[in-house]
């Protein structure tokens, strides 16, 4: 499979964006085309951490389940986003399960080609720590989200962060691009699907939302962000 990759892509990640343009020539030398099917799965948790991705086209769902098969449903990722870079840096475990959502083209850069480039490129090292520092404000963040926020405030959140990440103004609202079943929803936020589903139509019936076939449409972004809050 030929590798065509647009630069403009790759640099909407801050990974990536952070590179010079001999940077980026150089990792993409040693980059691997992959192509996936949808339901495909990229890695599991506990696989090792021998790569990274980078989303050319299609969506994915990052998520990890507990022993009793109890699913959270982590992140949602679309074309230039990168996922992997934890395990592929240090080496250790996949600390979740990436599953595609839709026929979709993957980047893949090996630890084994990505280590030997960093010793040779010292100064890009203390670039990393920037965004491996980020990495871990958004972790913290949904951690305090989950101790401290109630249902109703971290479903408009999560509701605010789609829209930020998938939506498309139309003449009726934002709308969410990405399909998002009440289920996934509950997955996000690790509550029962009933719960989501009584705290969809109080979104409704306050006119914030509309929320059909699994697409939802941001109407009343001030009321969700009060929320949010």
């Amino acid at each position: 499979m030929s590798l065509t990759v647009d630069p403009a892509l790759l640099r909407r990640n801050q990974l990536f964006s952070i590179l010079s343009d001999a940077e980026m020539e150089a990792i993409l030398g040693f980059a691997r085309p992959r192509r996936v099917q949808a339901d495909e799965r990229i890695f599991a948790k506990g696989d090792p951490g021998d790569s990274l991705y980078v989303i050319l086209r299609g969506r994915v769902a990052v998520q990890t389940e507990s022993r009793e098969a109890k699913l959270m449903l982590l992140n949602i990722l679309d074309a230039g986003a990168v996922f992997g870079e934890i395990a592929m840096l240090d080496g250790g475990e996949r600390t979740a399960t990436v599953m595609a959502q839709e026929p979709g083209e993957l980047l893949r850069i090996d630890r084994r080609d990505f280590m030997p480039f960093l010793l040779q490129h010292p100064d890009l090292c203390i670039r990393l720590m920037g965004v491996l520092c980020q990495r871990v404000r958004w972790t913290s963040a949904i951690i305090e989200d989950t101790v401290f926020l109630n249902v109703t405030r971290r479903l408009a959140k999560r509701i605010l962060i789609l829209a930020r990440d998938f939506g498309r103004r139309t003449e009726k609202g934002i709308r969410i691009a990405a399909f998002m079943s009440q289920e996934d929803l509950a997955n996000m936020l690790g509550v029962s699907r009933e719960i989501v589903n009584k705290t969809l139509k109080s979104f409704q019936a306050s006119g914030a939302i509309t929320y059909r076939n699994g697409y939802i449409v941001v109407q009343d972004e001030s009321f969700l962000e009060q929320l949010a809050r």
